[in-house]
């Protein structure tokens, strides 16, 4: 990367991914884009638990490491974490990708279906489309905020969708570093953008909307280098009218520090 300036919009990982930067030569302009605060509510888990015991569900979806570990992280607190895994024993387990399938591993938890790389909600519904839903109850491990199309899909089939909330997106209380972001992209200051998240994008534009600056942000990323982690960042990119110059395959750090690098050779 050899000096070149790349801005890092991620915010878990984001000190990892800025020194992966550092440690191919570039100079990294961390700007978190997202927040991720917790959304359980101990009463609710516990009615969920009850409810399944009630009325078993035909599927249950997990969607992300962190929203599956806080579930088992609430159950546990609850005591329920013996009935919960009992329960989940009898029904169908559905996992979006590998970091809910390891969470879960670590639980003892038997994976039914996996959706296939880039593991986005389209391969979701393709794991299951043999699965009859007409008045099934399928319950979904929510991430950030509500999958309105994977909702959207399983009512389609005369599926009730019961969503359990985990944790949710929003804007990081410091927006600052994002409005400095915004104004080097808008002075050609930065040769790389990466986005891991399709939130980093709205949150950026909604950042730049209220800067009066949602045109030279659009026009600043598209005269840079822009790397998207997988199809889902990249659908919200494309959504906002900005070109992506890379996007990793498979959707992961490292197979996108190393499209980043060789595209920026």
């Amino acid at each position: 990367m050899k000096g070149k300036r790349i801005a890092v919009l991620e915010a878990r990982l984001g000190k990892q991914l800025a020194e992966l930067v550092t440690q191919r030569g570039g100079v990294p302009f961390h700007a978190p884009a997202l927040a991720e605060l917790p959304d359980l509510e101990p009463a609710k888990i516990a009615a969920l638990v009850q409810s399944m015991g009630e009325r078993l569900p035909k599927l249950v979806v997990f969607q992300t490491g962190v929203g599956t570990r806080a579930l088992f992280g609430a159950a546990d607190a609850l005591g329920v974490t013996a009935r919960f895994l009992a329960l989940l024993e009898k029904t169908t387990v559905v996992v979006r990708g590998p970091k809910p399938a390891g969470a879960l591993r670590q639980r003892g938890v038997r994976i039914d279906r996996s959706a296939a790389d880039p593991f986005t909600t389209h391969e979701v519904l393709a794991a299951i489309a043999d699965v009859e839903l007409k008045d099934a109850r399928v319950i979904v491990q929510r991430y950030g905020t509500v999958n309105a199309e994977l909702d959207r899909a399983l009512e389609s089939r005369g599926a009730e969708v019961v969503e359990i909330p985990t944790y949710r997106w929003s804007l990081p209380q410091d927006t600052r570093p994002l409005a400095e972001l915004i104004g080097a992209l808008e002075r050609r200051e930065m040769d790389a953008a990466v986005f891991t998240n399709a939130e980093q994008v709205r949150n950026l534009f909604a950042v730049a909307n209220q800067l009066g600056k949602a045109e030279p942000l659009r026009s600043g990323l598209n005269a840079t280098l822009v790397a998207s982690i997988g199809p889902v960042a990249s659908a919200a990119l494309r959504d906002a009218q900005v070109r992506i110059g890379v996007e990793a395959s498979p959707p992961k750090l490292g197979a996108l520090m190393s499209a980043l690098e060789a595209a920026l050779a």
